[in-house]
């Protein structure tokens, strides 16, 4: 028998040992309630938060562009209504 082949079987034999010991039902629990927690608090995707700060990257670009031409339009000579 080789060692990766002891290896193999030893790994699944306790597997299937935690599996049916009340271990395995205690780690079921413990991510059944972490899993309630998680799901109360107010969280997002990665996906989402990446979303979200594109659209913030883009509108501090805007409003930097918008200062920067208001800063250009108060150095300007005021030119006399007609």
């Amino acid at each position: 028998m080789s060692a990766a082949h002891l290896f193999d079987e030893l790994t699944s034999r306790i597997s299937q040992l935690a599996a049916t010991s009340p271990a395995g039902d205690l780690e079921k629990n413990a991510r059944a309630l972490a899993t309630g927690l998680l799901s109360r608090l107010d969280l997002v995707t990665r996906e989402e938060f990446d979303v979200q700060k594109e659209l913030l990257a883009r509108a501090r670009d805007q409003i930097r562009t918008l200062e920067a031409r208001i800063a250009q339009l108060e150095r300007a000579p005021s030119q006399p209504d007609q």
